[in-house]
């Protein structure tokens, strides 16, 4: 018995246009938004965008020191939906003061500050962060995300990983 060496498998016409079509496929996807950044960039579409989050009552030893480390880190992950956004740096970061106000059997309100927030540790405070939009009909699209005042984001440096609500939303023309 006499075996004959195989010959190879031809490429036909529709095996070649297939190929094709999933090599344009695979590029158009790792392509499109780094194109359509770019493009938005270009024409000026993307605006510096001013986003306001509060993080509110999260148990912590050392709130100050929370504050301090992402200071110096400078940026945090910020996830809009459950869609990672990248990272965005932080202008500024302050700390929220928790206040109790009671009404006195005279009518009057009296607030005060709550002495229960230094004893408990707990964590509030308001991040201001800056990164890159641009202004759309039903609000700010950052990171391909629409966000409004009162939307829930994660946001999560090297120390901390916070829930935190949009609490403001500005752009800024260049």
């Amino acid at each position: 018995m006499s075996l004959t060496p195989s010959t190879g498998r031809r490429w036909s016409p529709i095996d070649l246009a297939a190929g094709a079509a999933v090599l344009l496929a695979a590029l158009g996807v790792i392509w499109g938004p780094k194109l359509s950044g770019a493009v938005a960039t270009a024409t000026g579409a993307l605006q510096p965008v001013i986003v306001s989050v509060d993080v509110r009552g999260v148990p912590a030893a050392d709130p100050a020191d929370l504050i301090r480390s992402a200071q110096q880190e400078g940026k945090v992950a910020i996830v809009i939906r459950n869609q990672p956004h990248g990272s965005v740096k932080i202008r500024s970061i302050e700390s929220l003061e928790r206040r109790l106000t009671i009404l006195t059997p005279d009518g009057r309100l009296v607030s005060a500050p709550d002495p229960n927030q230094k004893t408990f540790g707990t964590f509030d405070a308001r991040f201001v962060l800056q990164g890159e939009g641009r202004r759309s009909a039903g609000g700010v699209v950052f990171g391909n995300q629409t966000i409004k005042v009162g939307a829930p984001v994660e946001l999560e440096g090297e120390r901390f990983r916070f829930n935190g609500t949009v609490t403001d939303l500005r752009t800024e023309s260049r």
